[in-house]
């Protein structure tokens, strides 16, 4: 299955200059956070495959505007051509935002840990998953020194257990020093998404 992953940044490529044969074998598109929701919109009309999606810590608006014809994977665990994909989105816990007693989608590590527990039944229903896709890295995998983009430890475990073919993450551009577009940790791929990148699994 060849996989389109988008984050962070709006490539100028697919949004100005968008050829349909770049991307007519794309069977599935996965966002991990941070884009206008207009461009998840373009996408899914422009490429003929679903779009799933987590929130970026920046992705406030789709409180009011989510990306049309696109679905939210968000603390679910869905199932596409055979493949068992968890959605974990969101950053570390980094500042308070005037709107919100709490900042929509930035957690404590605590809370990320919570999140993961309440999956618990999907996860032994499904015998696991195959790919993971969240928004920050794991803890010491491509993640940065600050808070913002420190990456959950509660990850680690998940990865441990269930050994996963797949992570997809976003959160580190690219251009950050640490961040690399692939690691390998435990038998599991991830798979920085910066910008866009297609792969084939």
């Amino acid at each position: 299955m060849r996989v389109l992953l988008l984050s962070d940044t709006e490539s100028k490529y697919i949004w100005d200059h968008f050829d349909a044969e770049r991307f007519e074998d794309v069977e599935l598109v996965i966002s991990c956070g941070d884009l206008k929701s207009e461009y998840l919109s373009f996408v899914a009309t422009m490429i003929k495959a679903p779009v799933f999606y987590v929130h970026g810590n920046h992705d406030t608006n789709y409180e009011k505007d989510p990306p049309g014809g696109c679905d939210s994977i968000e603390d679910k665990l869905v199932v596409y051509k055979g493949l068992r994909i968890l959605g974990l989105g969101g950053s570390r816990k980094y500042s308070n935002h005037p709107l919100y007693s709490f900042p929509p989608y930035q957690y404590t590590e605590k809370e990320m840990e919570k999140r993961i527990r309440k999956l618990r039944f999907k996860l032994y229903r499904n015998k696991g998953f195959d790919i993971l896709v969240t928004h920050a890295p794991p803890f010491g995998i491509g993640d940065g020194n600050d808070l913002c983009h420190t990456g959950f430890k509660a990850f680690l475990p998940l990865l441990d257990k269930y050994k996963p073919k797949y992570m997809f993450h976003g959160h580190m551009h690219l251009n950050y020093g640490r961040a690399k577009r692939v690691s390998q940790y435990n038998g599991t791929t991830i798979v920085d998404a910066y910008g866009y990148h297609i792969i084939d699994i």
